[in-house]
């Protein structure tokens, strides 16, 4: 099972996208676990359940650079994700994004 992580200021809004991206992940029988949490749990989400993917809100892409140099040592493939395809809640298109990241990674 491949856990694909996102993370935004309170996980509120990123805890839609999670929840469609999850419909789309086991619609296709796909072993991807996709879950939400605020940004300021990210030490301790990293540490307890070892995410594959963390991908971040636009909301907190500033903190992109601080987050992927923390967790540089990991190899956790990190990403901002798309503005538009956040906004328009694209649960299929943001997984797809995530699979690629794990493949790119192995």
């Amino acid at each position: 099972m491949k856990r694909v992580y996102l993370f935004c200021s309170a996980g509120m809004s990123t805890s839609m996208l999670a929840s469609k991206m999850q419909k789309v992940a086991t619609s296709h029988d796909l072993p991807i676990e996709v879950e939400a949490f605020p940004d300021g749990k990210i030490g301790q989400i990293v540490e307890e359940r070892h995410p594959d993917v963390i991908l971040l809100g636009p909301q907190v892409k500033h903190r992109y650079q601080e987050i992927a140099e923390k967790f540089a040592s990991t190899k956790i493939p990190i990403a901002v994700i798309d503005q538009t395809t956040y906004g328009m809640m694209d649960g299929e298109k943001v997984l797809k994004t995530a699979i690629k990241m794990l493949k790119a990674a192995k």
